[in-house]
């Protein structure tokens, strides 16, 4: 639902813009259709991490926590609603992960 400010001079900038990170960017991960991890979880990563590190050092432990996760398994990927075939070597930033983008997975 939308929220309107009381006042036409409402002037907030937002706490999670991207000039705030730095190097880093806010990424948003959702596994599609799970009931245990309903929601995407937000992880603040390197753009110029390589996507191996990111499944291995952010991805996987955070799905881990699903006994029906298998690190290394087939996935099929999305990024922002679009389909994803990433390489081991390349980064986020190659790969076009924007700063708050959406990266899905179904296994």
């Amino acid at each position: 639902m939308p929220v309107r400010a009381i006042t036409e001079a409402y002037e907030f900038p937002s706490r999670s813009r991207a000039e705030l990170y730095g190097d880093d960017q806010l990424v948003h991960v959702l596994w599609k259709g799970n009931m245990l991890l309903a929601a995407a979880a937000t992880f603040r990563v390197p753009r110029a991490m390589p996507w191996a590190e990111f499944l291995a050092g952010v991805v996987d432990p955070w799905a881990a926590s699903d006994p029906d996760y298998r690190p290394g398994t087939g996935r099929s990927w999305t990024l922002d609603g679009r389909p994803l075939e990433p390489r081991d070597a390349d980064t986020l930033a190659d790969l076009g992960v924007g700063h708050k983008s959406l990266l899905t997975f179904d296994t």
